[in-house]
């Protein structure tokens, strides 16, 4: 019996969802919470599950179609839901009741834009004998993505109608006006049917796919007037499959050059495959541990856009990394292996996760003499194309015309000396590590810093409505951090986070800063914010003017601390000239309810605190 997969509830306010990409194809296998398609919402990106395991019988919704919670996405069975006159094949030879009965049986299980049962019955006559499993194709649906969620756009197709997929293996990629992400098969069997296309926008609830064994809709023995979706074999499908590596070659390099959509890239150039063979040549513990039979060919692995930046980060090249995931899939834990045998063979110490994190805080200046030059998000070799815009960079784009449209912004920037801070974070560094589990960086400091600055001014932790002609004072401190990540900048909200402490926040910065990354934050994660911190420190710059994350009043842009000499004054009043960690702390606020004064004295008080350094006791010192 066909298991059908619906679009879950993904946040309290999401009631729709955009398809993004199937993950698996009508006919492929899939187990028990393998990802099958990407949805998107207006919070998030998610993927998926399979609830069961078996084939993907059909796929209800196509790619870029927007759902309701609750539609089905897709039907996932046995393979016997679209193809049951296979098993009666045999009989229908000798019978003709039994074909009759066996047409009967599959209109009953044929989904909508199948052949009508006499062109089926013609189908099965000419296969071959292949067996039925019984059962019917489970509905892959676009789940949930977050509360205010609706509706998601299907970018990308990760399976094809034919391939076997395994639960929870990634079907597809959907898009929301949040972020991107991908939806995995409920269930294990064979991709059988895609109803969305890509670029279609389906709602929550909606049926993207159906996935069923081998034997049902796309899965059973194609005739010379079939469909071209069906599959005559296991054989055949495993020979599909093969086929499509070059062309998904050709994917995973659009897609690290930003292109969701490509189908196909130019080959690479005589100085990129020098690259990838020197990169080879100087790590050869990549090499060797290539050689694990789980693992694909190099290169032919699928990537996601958190592998892609981890890779970025830790300078890893990808088409030197065989996947270990389902399907070939590169993992995080691939890179990151990756990294840690090319750190080992150049006598590196510093581990890839400490770097990550490294990155969230404000840099200094030494660090980034030091460091490799910066690389961009997005690959040079784009040049000269033109590609869709990715659905999270039109939702930024548009959120942030709106915010500015909306209200009256300007930027108040102090400069702060750190050096306190900077001489604790040394001396704490590595007990903080031990204690907390996490790497001690500057922003726990500003944060805490920034919850009891606001319970001092209410007015920086407000929202204004010209509307209702009010003011609402928040009741806590709800700060969201902004999180860059491979596909846009993302700022997930740390809740009430002036009831937490200094290694509190640490932690809670460090996890939803990780959880953004991979892409595995909840919807309602992305919302609800009252106050916004954005670390433009970490890629070097001095001072920016952020925009106001809607419906806050403020933002907080924090500046790379670099050394630099001052005028330090001392107790007796005697001035003298000192190099000090200095940091510039831009505000930008709504004008309609905060005047400069008020701007002024909440980074006087936030100053103060920095300065002041008192910290020592959070930090057992």
């Amino acid at each position: 019996m066909s298991e059908t997969v619906n679009l879950p509830a993904l946040g309290e306010s999401v009631t729709e969802g955009t398809v993004t990409r199937w993950l698996k194809a009508v006919g492929d296998e899939v187990a028990v919470d393998e990802p099958l398609v990407e949805v998107s919402t207006d919070k998030v990106d998610t993927e998926i599950p399979s609830p069961v395991a078996g084939v993907l019988e059909e796929i209800l919704v196509e790619e870029d179609d927007t759902v309701e919670v609750g539609a089905p996405l897709a039907t996932i069975g046995d393979g016997s839901g679209g193809g049951s006159a296979d098993a009666s094949e045999d009989d229908a030879a000798a019978e003709e009741p039994a074909v009759e009965e066996a047409q009967q049986d599959d209109a009953q299980q044929e989904p909508a834009g199948e052949p009508a049962p006499e062109e089926r019955a013609s189908t099965d006559q000419g296969s071959d004998g292949a067996p039925s499993a019984g059962g019917e194709a489970s509905e892959v649906t676009l789940p949930a993505l977050g509360e205010s969620v609706t509706e998601g756009t299907v970018t990308r197709w990760l399976k094809s109608v034919g391939d076997e997929v395994e639960v929870d293996e990634p079907l597809l990629e959907v898009s929301t006006d949040k972020v991107d992400t991908e939806i995995p098969s409920p269930v294990a069997g064979t991709l059988l049917e895609i109803r969305a296309e890509e670029d279609d926008t389906v709602e929550v609830g909606a049926v993207l796919a159906l996935v069923g064994s081998g034997s049902a809709g796309g899965g059973s023995a194609p005739s010379e007037g079939s469909s071209g979706q069906d599959e005559a074999s296991a054989e055949e499908i495993e020979d599909k499959a093969t086929e499509a590596e070059a062309p998904e070659e050709t994917e995973e390099a659009a897609e690290a050059a930003g292109a969701e959509k490509s189908e196909k890239t130019p080959e690479a150039s005589p100085s990129e495959e020098a690259s990838r063979r020197e990169s080879a040549e100087r790590d050869p513990a990549q090499a060797e541990s290539a050689e694990a039979p789980s693992a694909t060919e190099p290169g032919q692995g699928y990537v996601t856009p958190l592998v892609r930046r981890l890779a970025h980060q830790n300078n890893v090249d990808l088409s030197t990394v065989r996947g270990t995931g389902v399907g070939g899939r590169i993992r995080k834990q691939d890179v990151l292996a990756a990294a840690l045998a090319s750190q080992a063979a150049a006598g590196g110490s510093e581990a890839p996760a400490e770097q990550a994190s490294e990155a969230a805080a404000p840099s200094s200046a030494p660090a980034a003499a030091s460091a490799p030059a910066a690389s961009s998000s997005v690959d040079p070799s784009v040049r000269g194309e033109v590609e869709k815009a990715p659905r999270i960079r039109q939702v930024i784009a548009q959120r942030m015309r709106e915010s500015l449209d909306l209200s009256t912004q300007l930027t108040q920037v102090h400069e702060v000396d750190v050096t306190r801070i900077v001489q604790l974070r040394k001396k704490a560094k590595a007990s903080f590590q031990q204690q907390a589990g996490v790497n001690l960086t500057y922003l726990p400091f500003i944060t805490k810093a920034v919850a009891e600055a606001l319970k001092q001014h209410p007015k920086l932790n407000a929202s204004f409505s010209e509307d209702n002609k009010e003011i609402t004072y928040h009741a806590s401190e709800d700060i969201a951090i902004a999180v860059d990540t491979e596909k846009g900048l993302l700022v997930p909200v740390i809740k009430d986070a002036g009831s937490l402490n200094l290694m509190g926040l640490a932690q809670k910065i460090a996890d939803v800063a990780e959880r953004t990354r991979t892409n595995k934050i909840s919807p309602d994660e992305l919302s609800g914010g009252t106050f916004s911190i954005t670390n433009i420190g970490s890629v070097g710059a001095l001072f920016d003017t952020p925009i106001i994350n809607q419906p806050q009043v403020a933002i907080l842009g924090t500046g790379a601390i670099v050394k630099r000499p001052m005028v330090v004054t001392d107790a007796d009043g005697n001035d003298s000239i000192a190099i000090r960690h200095m940091m510039y702390l831009s505000l930008t606020y709504d004008h309609r309810l905060v005047d400069g004064a008020d701007a002024g004295r909440f980074l006087t008080t936030l100053r103060q605190r920095l300065e002041g350094g008192e910290f020592a006791n959070e930090l057992g010192l």
